[in-house]
């Protein structure tokens, strides 16, 4: 296919960042491709892998003579990054991002790049892993990419950002800001503050030693301590960007384990049986739309523990 853009800038060479230019180098190899990091030890490390044609030692450098640039930082930092290589950007040149929380970030980038053609995206893909070594270009592939575009956004540069995401293995879904907030705080954020608070709360039992906690750790526990590996300065901008959906997803939570602290309390099996049997269907649905694996175990080798 036509290559959507002729070089893109990715600002930020983390898991997100380097899987990104990975899937470009792989998929679209006519697209030039140049790259920043704040850390000067990851900006070694990508000019030594050489993760894009060019490590750029500022962000202005970076976004020099790019059509399309992507922030692929921590949400935290969208504004300090945006306002790092406003002096660089070329006239024309689409802004996107990756982050998890759309509707703080929009704001953020609007503020801090005035005038600027930006269209927030959130590819729905990770893993616990970070840093330039992390990434890999199948990341993307089969997974959701979800576009925010304002409702100024020319729709050729929405048309451009789908091709290009499309042609790294996505599927693009297009949706407000907002909704999207609403829908990732029960899907994504809800689940990691869960994990971090489940995991913490094991660690903190003084019964139970560290080495049981390890010993045991081969059901539901270790797969809750994969999502408490992520990465803490990105989960924490997460929760503090997209703080208002995700008060309302926990608050509708709390109610839920509520009523099913009372029926355990109470020893209807008939409650929980139901609801057991309900969460049952959306894992199966999960399933049939190609988001996780049904092999047993999730797919994993029986000789890592983890998932390929």
């Amino acid at each position: 296919m036509t290559a959507p853009f002729g070089k893109v800038a990715v600002i930020g060479l983390g898991l997100l960042g380097s899987s990104l230019a990975r899937a470009i180098r792989a998929a679209l190899p006519a697209i030039a491709l140049s790259g920043y990091d704040a850390d000067p030890a990851v900006r070694a490390r990508a000019g030594e892998i050489a993760l894009v044609d060019d490590v750029a030692d500022t962000a202005a450098q970076a976004v020099s003579g790019a059509d399309l640039v992507v922030l692929c930082v921590p949400v935290g930092a969208m504004a300090t990054a945006a306002q790092a290589m406003a002096p660089g950007l070329a006239p024309g040149v689409l802004i996107s991002d990756v982050g998890s929380s759309k509707a703080g970030v929009a704001a953020m980038l609007a503020q801090a790049l005035p005038g600027h053609r930006i269209i927030p995206a959130h590819p729905v893909a990770g893993t616990e892993q970070s840093g330039p070594d992390a990434g890999f270009a199948s990341l993307f592939r089969n997974r959701w990419c979800i576009l925010t575009p304002p409702a100024a956004a020319d729709p050729a540069d929405l048309a451009r950002l789908t091709a290009l995401w499309e042609a790294l293995g996505a599927r693009v879904d297009v949706m407000d800001a907002e909704h999207h907030d609403l829908v990732l705080a029960v899907t994504s954020h809800l689940p990691h503050l869960i994990a971090y608070c489940i995991v913490g709360t094991a660690s903190d039992l003084e019964r139970v030693t560290q080495s049981e906690v390890i010993k045991y750790s081969a059901g539901g526990f270790r797969d809750f301590t994969r999502i408490a590996a992520s990465d803490p300065t990105m989960w924490r901008d997460v929760f503090l960007t997209n703080r208002d959906a995700v008060l309302d997803m926990l608050g509708r939570f709390n109610r839920d384990l509520t009523e099913l602290t009372e029926a355990i309390r109470a020893g209807d099996g008939p409650t929980l049986f139901d609801h057991f049997t309900r969460t049952r269907a959306i894992r199966r649905s999960i399933i049939a739309m190609g988001q996780d694996d049904a092999r047993p175990d999730f797919g994993r080798s029986d000789h890592d523990g983890a998932k390929p």
